[in-house]
């Protein structure tokens, strides 16, 4: 299994991204997917997730209502749109994989400890 994280750069406040995870080696489909984000000097958080069915998701409070989380199936890609994008929203993005416990399940974990997959990261750096 392997993710592929994409699509960090340098924006301004008010801009937007499309953060994608590409999976390869696995199916995605049917299991829970989460972004995860760790700031400088600080504790990896959970910015969102979805489960399987996509009728599950979740998403941070400082996120909600900017951020969209989203499940290409073609594709086998998972999205995080990012709107409205703050100073304080700089960070290295990165996307996990749930594969315990989250098949066929309505269900995605918030807690990073949960995934078993990770893929390797991407900065997003909302600066004026």
């Amino acid at each position: 299994v392997q993710l592929q994280a994409s699509g960090g750069g340098l924006v301004q406040p008010g801009d937007s991204l499309r953060l994608s995870c590409a999976a390869s080696g696995f199916a995605v489909d049917y299991y829970a997917v989460g972004w995860f984000r760790q700031a400088p000097g600080k504790e990896r958080e959970v910015v969102s997730c979805i489960g399987s069915g996509d009728k599950t998701t979740y998403y941070d409070p400082d996120v909600k209502g900017r951020f969209i989380i989203s499940r290409d199936y073609v594709k086998n890609t998972v999205y995080l749109q990012m709107n409205s994008l703050k100073p304080e929203d700089t960070a290295v993005y990165y996307c996990a994989l749930e594969i315990t416990r989250s098949y066929g399940r309505d269900w995605c974990p918030e807690m990073g400890d949960e995934y078993e997959y990770w893929g390797q990261g991407t900065l997003v750096t909302v600066s004026s």
